[in-house]
């Protein structure tokens, strides 16, 4: 059964796809237009009743939210491809801690100034510069944690690529091109070693190639 994800283009459906390669999961994308408001028409609202990307249906079952998509998949796959979740019950509890940490701490800050720099002008709003200011800031206290993380495990949850680091993924790639603020990345000498790495894997490579980014 090939699984359908809503939304290519976006950065959370990213997330899923991406993970779809690595576990070599059949899969074919259905576009969303979110600037034609596209997420809010009756039949998208319901499967997604929050209007929000992604979602994927695979035969008669339908599942929202990109980490809950990636924790399905990688658990029901889990003997095929990359192995994202830890050989033990402790490696996947620190998998699910940063898994959290990025959901809760990195994506949040981030998040907002891709609203505030790239989403809101092209709606026509003004950039709120305090606003922008206050979430480089938060992003900055992240990274510094997740910079002292990295000197000393080569990934954030340990040795080994998981989906604690393939989360960081879509957004990510926004703050070093869109934003045009890589610097907070190169600034980091582990951080950005760990870019390099996980932003070269040939499945991202591969995303990107397919599903360019609307902006």
């Amino acid at each position: 059964m090939v699984v359908k994800v809503y939304g290519p283009s976006y950065a959370s459906p990213k997330r899923v796809i991406a993970l779809f390669i690595e576990k070599g999961i059949e899969f074919e994308v259905v576009d969303v237009d979110v600037f034609k408001a596209e997420n809010r028409n009756p039949d998208y609202l319901k499967l997604q009743p929050f209007g929000v990307l992604p979602v994927i249906q695979d035969g008669d079952y339908t599942l929202y939210e990109s980490r809950a998509i990636m924790r399905f998949y990688a658990e029901k796959y889990k003997s095929q491809g990359t192995e994202l979740l830890g050989k033990t019950i402790e490696e996947r509890g620190v998998i699910e801690q940063w898994l959290e940490v990025e959901g809760h701490n990195y994506q949040p800050p981030l998040y907002d100034l891709i609203v505030e720099l790239l989403f809101g002008p092209k709606m026509g709003k003004t950039p709120d510069e305090k606003r922008i200011k206050e979430d480089e800031e938060k992003l900055v206290r992240v990274l510094d944690v997740y910079e002292e993380r990295l000197s000393k495990t080569k990934y954030l949850a340990g040795g080994s690529f998981s989906l604690a680091d393939l989360s960081h993924l879509p957004f990510t790639q926004y703050l070093v091109t869109s934003l045009e603020k890589e610097y907070l990345i190169r600034d980091r000498k582990h951080v950005s070693a760990w870019w390099d790495d996980i932003s070269n894997r040939p499945a991202w490579k591969k995303v990107l190639q397919l599903y360019p980014p609307p902006f």
